[in-house]
């Protein structure tokens, strides 16, 4: 089976657990991939960071799934929040039809949160969420290590966590 993992980094968090699979497959790898970059593969895993509930450039997967019929897909979202399953689930649902959840392996590799290394556009839309997170007057412990983030860099990237993608590729 010809494996590729194709994927979007904009802080490099995504970009290791790319690199991580690929290295673990013994497969090929490629940043910021177009279809024709894929389409000849029998296996494709793509990767990229939430953004605003959003997943970073998934649309070359679900808006050509017709061309990519017969071949497996996996997905994996990168993130800085928990990645708890009942937080999850509105997000894949938002992604993918449920017709697509059963047919396309979907993953969350937990990655981290570096206020320095966004672009413009993205402090400002995460300078809005920090006011937000400031002007509540109890927290949850997710909401204050968000906050404490803005400061203080966090890092969650461990190779262990991308065994059960990997167990599913190898299936």
């Amino acid at each position: 089976m010809k494996t590729i993992v194709a994927y979007k980094s904009k802080s490099g968090y995504t970009k290791t657990y790319a690199e991580w699979l690929a290295q673990e497959l013994g497969c090929d790898i490629k940043e910021n991939a177009e279809l024709s970059d894929i389409i000849g593969y029998d296996t494709i895993i793509y990767g990229g960071g939430m953004y605003a509930g959003g997943f970073n450039g998934v649309k070359l997967i679900t808006k050509n799934l017709d061309k990519l019929s017969g071949k497996k897909i996996v997905l994996f979202a990168v993130g800085s929040n928990p990645g708890r399953e009942h937080e999850m689930q509105p997000f894949w649902e938002k992604v993918l039809t449920a017709e697509q959840q059963k047919q396309i392996g979907h993953f969350y590799l937990r990655g981290g949160f570096d206020f320095s290394k966004l672009t413009a556009g993205d402090k400002i839309l995460m300078k809005m969420l920090k006011v937000r997170l400031q002007k509540l007057k109890e927290r949850t412990e997710d909401e204050q290590g968000m906050l404490d983030a803005y400061d203080t860099p966090v890092d969650f990237r461990d190779k262990d966590n991308i065994k059960p993608l990997i167990d599913f590729v190898l299936q």
